[in-house]
């Protein structure tokens, strides 16, 4: 089990400055599970994104399949998933998925309530927790570990 103490909580005010500093130090694995994507995020990510694929870091994305985007936001996340792609960034898309998690190497978990990939304009809370441990269990118990 791992403590509390190793965790620290964000809003969406100061998650992505936190997240971006965690996903430069990233040396072998980012997964990010973000049901929604959106241009304005994409924007922000994908500089730091495609950094991670040229030194050779995994990235692999877990999103909702394109039809179960808002028709609004469908061809974002469609020419978002194309680009990425393109960068070697690995994309699965999970049927009904609203997780909304990150884990970077096998030390960091960020989980809660923000859409990485979308965040706009709501109130949101993230929590990142510093443990192999919390690592492992969210791997497990989340069953991305095949993936991996």
């Amino acid at each position: 089990m791992f403590s509390l103490n190793s965790s620290r909580l964000y809003d969406q005010t100061s998650f992505y400055k936190a997240f971006l500093r965690d996903l430069g130090h990233a040396q072998s694995r980012v997964i990010i599970e973000s049901p929604f994507i959106t241009e304005k995020r994409m924007r922000l990510l994908l500089p730091t994104l495609s950094k991670l694929r040229i030194k050779g870091i995994r990235v692999i994305i877990n999103t909702k399949p394109f039809e179960e985007h808002e028709q609004s936001y469908q061809s974002q996340a469609v020419q978002a998933v194309a680009v990425m792609q393109d960068l070697g960034i690995e994309v699965l898309m999970t049927g009904g998925h609203h997780r909304k998690l990150a884990i970077i190497d096998d030390g960091i978990v960020w989980e809660g309530s923000l859409n990485i990939l979308s965040q706009n304009d709501s109130c949101e809370l993230m929590r990142r927790i510093h443990s192999d441990i919390a690592v492992r269990e969210m791997l497990q118990f989340t069953g991305i570990k095949k993936w991996c």
